[in-house]
């Protein structure tokens, strides 16, 4: 029981209390990550030992204890955990299908604006996937792929693009690989394998100057045409498990719509 004067959350470590608000307030895990210079899975993992804490299962209710009302507690800890678990878990899934629908939405009214979409679906595949950076490359088989779109990108990794211009990667390299293959690439440790040993200017430039460690490549396919390539990646050593494989293939598939969208667009257009 709480005592006087004793807040129902004291508890809570400093970092958990400034994660606590923020996340009750509306911040979504990427944005807190973002300001405490975190990883969006270490945000996760606070929230976590919070609901577990406070006995908590929802938002609303982390909220309300925040303001002052007494925490439940759970008589065992492996059944405070599971909740923890399964409410942070509902939440995320909630929050996907919200922003599945936002996407859809901004694409049902973009009128061919590609540029307001695909800033929106690299900003939710970065926030629902964990990631810290994000780029949309386009292709054709001529000039091979160039970064169009970025989000997160630290700032030598996006000139090292921008001096590249359309670029044609090793064979080795992920988005080589995902060329040849038209399959998803998954890389755990972008520094672990051989090309990374023997020195590719793509992958230098991916691990030096964009601090990567993690990566993962969704091919974008109309019909049976590569278009470019839905990449995401990780700063720490933190593979992409199914889940987010999943959620980046669905952002892929958005960005292959809006593309197309703004092609039909502009084709309409050019014969009215």
């Amino acid at each position: 029981m709480t005592g006087q004067g004793q807040s129902p959350h004291d508890g809570l470590t400093d970092r958990e209390r400034e994660i606590a608000r923020a996340y009750a307030n509306g911040d979504n895990y990427h944005r807190i990550a973002e300001r405490l210079h975190i990883a969006p899975s270490t945000v996760r993992t606070h929230l976590a030992a919070i609901y577990r804490k406070l006995g908590v299962s929802s938002k609303i209710e982390l909220h309300k204890v925040l303001e002052g009302s007494p925490p439940v507690r759970h008589a065992r800890d492996d059944t405070a955990a599971l909740v923890s678990e399964l409410a942070l878990s509902l939440e995320e899934s909630v929050s996907r299908e919200r922003a599945l629908g936002e996407v859809l939405r901004i694409i049902s009214r973009s009128d061919g604006d590609v540029d307001k979409v695909i800033a929106a679906v690299l900003g939710y595949a970065l926030e629902l996937c964990d990631a810290e950076f994000g780029l949309l490359l386009e292709y054709s088989s001529q000039d091979g792929f160039r970064a169009r779109y970025s989000r997160g990108i630290p700032a030598p990794f996006a000139h090292w693009f921008a001096d590249q211009g359309a670029f044609h990667p090793g064979p080795q390299t992920g988005i080589g690989r995902l060329a040849a293959t038209r399959e998803v690439v998954n890389i755990a440790d972008v520094c672990a394998e051989e090309i990374y040993r023997r020195g590719d200017p793509l992958r230098d430039a991916t691990v030096e100057l964009g601090g990567a460690r993690s990566f993962t490549a969704i091919p974008m396919l109309a019909g049976e045409r590569l278009i470019g390539a839905f990449t995401i990646y990780r700063q720490r050593l933190r593979p992409f498990d199914a889940k987010s494989l999943e959620l980046a293939r669905m952002f892929a598939d958005q960005s292959v719509i809006a593309i197309e969208n703004a092609r039909l667009v502009s084709e309409a257009r050019a014969r009215a």
